[in-house]
Formats: C-alpha cells, structure tokens, sequence
C-alpha cells in the first residue's frame, strides 16, 4: 500500500478495512503509506487521525463534513492508555461562532460529524515508543436516543453564551458530555464573533470537544462489556 485507497463504497467495505489495520503498528502503517514517522506527537498533532485518515481512503480532509462524505461517516482516533482508557478529549469540529446563533441541534455540525462515527483505538501509552503503538479493533456507532438527548443539552447550553457573546463565561467547565474549548494554532490565533452588545469582536477560535467521560463509557459498554480493542 504505497498510496491511498479510493474511498470505501460502503460501510461493510469501509469496517473491513479498518478491521484489517487492527493490530498493526504506527510504523508499519507509515512505511506502508510511504509517509514519514515522526519522533513524537507534541509538534505533529493530528499526525495519527491523518495517517489513519489516508489508509482507509477518507476525502473530506478540513471540511466541515463527515471525513467519508458519500458514507456520513466521521472518523475518530481514540488514544487509549494500557487498561484500555482514553487519555484525552476528542475534538469533534470547529465552533462557527459567527452563525451558530442561526443553528439548531439539528442542523448543527456536532450533530452532523457525530451522526455516524468509526472509532479507531489507538495505544496511547508514554512508554511505548511512537514507532510501536499499535491500532485496535474499529467500532462504528450512531449515537442513542439517550445520548443524542444528553448532547442537545450540551448544546443548546454552550451555544446559549456564544450568541450572548460571554465569551468569558465559555469554559470548559460547561457541558455535561460536550465541551467547547479553545482552537487555534497557538494562543494568539484570533477570529470574529458577536460580542455582548451585538458587533464583531475577536475572540479566540473554538472548539467542541466529547469529554473523556463521554468516551471512556462508550469504550467501557463496547469494548470491555463485550467485545475486545
């Protein structure tokens, strides 16, 4: 496999071939893919969801849209510690700040990136070398009507502040599954938004993010109930 695949026809296509990457290391992975492995992650962030993202023929690349467009399925690494854990948040997309006063759940981006998503596990361990960490097995779930009740929440909590322009009420500490935080490629990345008193103000770019909680309790019901990663 020295270049992409072409994107899966399906999802029976799309699980198989992550199915096939189970167990196989990072390196092995990027020799495949003719890429080049990093020493770590701190200044290649994003690194294993791309590498993951090229071997299964994924196009949607930045775009606001689920990585499998045809399938509207997302995809989502999931760092995972020695017990099987996540060890971080997930980032799910972009806050559009400027419209998301426009936005319901239902026609939200979260919704849509979280519709359908293929989790990959990944060994997250610090002791392991990057080069050795391997994939797990893949998992693909829809949200249920309980969780997609629980997210609305979130939602319609967080964006409650974005169009009151309480930018500095907006922590982290809001949401009980979801959580928005800030998004840029360093602290000093700005964009524009409507402040308290309705004009455009810069801001920090946002995030939502599925908190590990979240995570650890959808690993917790279908890896370790159940199945194995």
């Amino acid at each position: 496999m020295s270049s992409a695949p072409l994107p899966p026809k399906n999802e029976a296509e799309l699980l198989t071939r992550a199915a096939a990457l189970a167990g196989h290391s990072l390196k092995a992975l990027a020799e495949a893919l003719d890429r080049r492995l990093p020493e770590d992650l701190a200044h290649h962030k994003g690194w294993v969801g791309e590498l993951v993202e090229q071997a299964l023929g994924a196009t949607a690349g930045n775009r606001p849209t689920p990585d499998f467009p045809r399938l509207g399925i997302e995809l989502k690494t999931l760092p995972v510690d020695a017990a099987g854990h996540p060890t971080e948040s997930t980032f799910v997309t972009a806050a559009p700040l400027r419209i998301i006063g426009e936005l319901s759940w239902a026609d939200s981006p979260v919704r849509s990136k979280l519709a359908r998503v293929l989790w990959i596990p990944v060994e997250a361990d610090p002791v392991l070398p990057l080069a050795v960490r391997r994939l797990g097995s893949p998992l693909l779930w829809s949200p249920s009507p309980e969780e997609d009740r629980g997210l609305a929440v979130d939602w319609e909590e967080l964006t409650t502040l974005v169009r009151e322009g309480d930018f500095s009420a907006l922590t982290a500490h809001h949401g009980r599954w979801l959580q928005v935080r800030p998004k840029g490629a360093d602290s000093r990345a700005r964009t524009q938004a409507y402040g308290q008193d309705g004009t455009l103000e810069a801001t920090a770019p946002r995030g939502f993010y599925l908190r590990r909680s979240f995570t650890a309790a959808l690993v917790a019901a279908h890896y370790h109930g159940g199945g194995g990663a």
